[in-house]
């Protein structure tokens, strides 16, 4: 393993060492005016929600490394108090980042990346028209994190008016984690795409889970289960009896099969599908088998 000291980097050594390993990361598609009026659109991965009630979005234009100067965005939400922070999905993500490009004074992001402008109803700043999810915010608070090159900027964006497009919807109203179809900033030239690789960890917020430590050793010890798999297996309220363990077995005669074969590796592997398949309670009961 390398261990590294932040003050033995230079400031960009140590910025591609925060972003190759922090990801991937959620993207602030920053609308701004500036004091005449003049649209400026800009994509920021330093972002994330971090409150509720009152909702809260914090992005954090950093100074630039090369000349310690500020960007446009930073620049007009310390002048004019607002911004529109548009979610950016696959469909826009050339053009989100066309906008990234460091375009002089004045000039307006929206027409150079090729994106359809649209008025806010309660904020200055335009929305982006093919933006599936967007923020009209008040700044309620600039926070320099220091006056050096790299140096953070945090922008407290209180959301006043959401605006979701219908077609990112599911038939009970809510956003379908596939049809907003969101990309993510990794480090150097790369994103990902989260349809492309999205998977469910159900939250133990309703159950008690008994916990890894509870397994019993053999399963525990498995050369064949992963972390992920313990963690799965200790995540049930209680384990299955002896009496449906048998039930289980008998009423599977490929997994009879198996079990009387007494190979144990054979075993966990097939009780590892099981857990891929999401069926825990049948990973347990194959597993606990004699």
């Amino acid at each position: 393993m390398v261990s590294i000291s932040p003050n033995e980097l230079s400031t960009g050594q140590l910025h591609a060492y925060l972003l190759g390993a922090v990801g991937p990361r959620p993207i602030a598609f920053a609308s701004t005016v500036d004091e005449k009026g003049r649209p400026n659109l800009s994509p920021f991965s330093f972002f994330n929600v971090f409150s509720a009630n009152p909702p809260i979005l914090i992005f954090s234009p950093a100074r630039r490394v090369r000349d310690n100067t500020t960007k446009h965005t930073l620049e007009n939400a310390l002048k004019t108090q607002e911004v529109v922070i548009n979610v950016v999905n696959y469909d826009i993500v050339q053009q989100m980042s066309l906008a990234s490009t460091e375009y002089g004074e004045g000039i307006n992001e929206f027409k150079k990346a090729g994106l359809a402008m649209l008025r806010s109803d309660l904020v200055q700043p335009y929305r982006v028209a093919e933006s599936p999810v967007q923020f009209e915010c008040k700044v309620t608070k600039v926070e320099a994190l220091g006056k050096e090159g790299g140096a953070g900027n945090l922008i407290f964006s209180e959301v006043l008016k959401i605006h979701i497009h219908s077609s990112i919807l599911d038939k009970n109203g809510n956003i379908d984690q596939h049809k907003i179809d969101q990309v993510a900033r990794m480090g150097g030239n790369w994103y990902c795409r989260a349809t492309a690789g999205m998977f469910e960890v159900p939250k133990p917020l309703t159950t008690l889970g008994i916990g890894v430590d509870q397994i019993p050793e053999q399963i525990r010890l498995s050369k064949v289960l992963t972390g992920n798999d313990l963690g799965m297996l200790g995540n049930i309220e209680e384990m299955p009896s002896e009496k449906e363990v048998e039930e289980f077995i008998d009423d599977n005669n490929d997994l009879a099969k198996i079990v009387a074969s007494g190979d144990r590796l054979k075993i966990e592997r097939r009780a590892q599908k099981f857990l891929e398949e999401g069926n825990v309670l049948s990973a347990w009961k194959l597993l606990l088998s004699k």
